[in-house]
């Protein structure tokens, strides 16, 4: 177990559709990153941007954007995680994929779709949540529009990281800082949001505000600035377990099952 995890989150301009490019772009990112970094993580359909065709850009689970994933993984002996589009059998999905460093993956599926652009008119919903434990830490996947409904990420497994991964506008970016905020507080635990930058294609702007918030709700790393860059924090497992020993306000939560 390591108490201190490293995070490098990639706050990117995603060339539209266009896994190639982006994977190029990726790489001039990450190359120069410190050798002690644990995690990288991407933003939402890291190589497509938030595209509503999956016919045209979806991938399969050997595809040239996981494999590049796995590559990367074993080449900087580190983890990485971002969301592709995803065929599997007759069905699309919008599906977060978490690599280890020896190749192993663990993915999860996107619960909550998006209605208003027809993401759930496309693609198929998730069905389960996905805790992935690294280096000691549980680690909670989840995908934008998921950061709207609290009982869906609901801390009743003790997990330590709460990750959102995203492609939210700017139109809407008030309510982004509000509910990472709010989702890290109630959960008790660090919560990571990684938003993209840039117009896609459908003339939607997005100007980041990655954020790295500690399980009090206060802001480790926020990125205010409307360009490509990468954010470094550094978590601390200790400083977790002595704000969940002091208020302990975990084991007063409601019980309930999702249905």
């Amino acid at each position: 177990m390591k108490n201190q995890l490293k995070i490098a989150c990639l706050q990117v301009d995603i060339v539209w559709e266009n896994p190639k490019e982006n994977i190029e772009n990726y790489n001039f990112l990450i190359d120069p990153l410190s050798k002690d970094i644990d995690l990288i993580i991407l933003p939402e359909m890291f190589s497509t941007g938030f595209s509503m065709d999956p016919e045209k850009c979806f991938e399969t689970m050997d595809g040239i954007s996981v494999s590049w994933m796995k590559q990367k993984a074993s080449e900087k002996n580190i983890a990485i995680m971002g969301s592709l589009v995803i065929k599997e059998e007759n069905s699309f999905y919008n599906r977060l994929i978490f690599v280890f460093p020896d190749g192993k993956l663990e993915y999860y599926d996107k619960k909550h779709l998006f209605t208003l652009a027809g993401e759930n008119k496309v693609y198929t919903s998730g069905n389960k949540k996905t805790i992935v434990d690294y280096l000691g830490w549980k680690i909670c996947l989840m995908i934008c529009y998921d950061l709207r409904f609290p009982v869906w990420s609901r801390n009743d497994v003790a997990y330590d990281l709460l990750v959102y991964v995203a492609n939210w506008p700017e139109k809407r970016i008030a309510a982004w800082g509000t509910l990472l905020k709010a989702r890290a507080i109630e959960n008790v635990c660090y919560t990571i949001g990684v938003n993209r930058v840039g117009l896609d294609a459908n003339n939607y702007n997005y100007v980041g505000h990655t954020q790295v918030i500690d399980p009090l709700g206060n802001i480790i790393e926020n990125s205010d600035e409307e360009n490509q860059m990468v954010i470094e924090a550094t978590l601390d497992k200790s400083a977790l377990n002595t704000t969940r020993n002091r208020f302990q306000f975990l084991n007063d939560r409601d019980s309930f099952e999702i249905v």
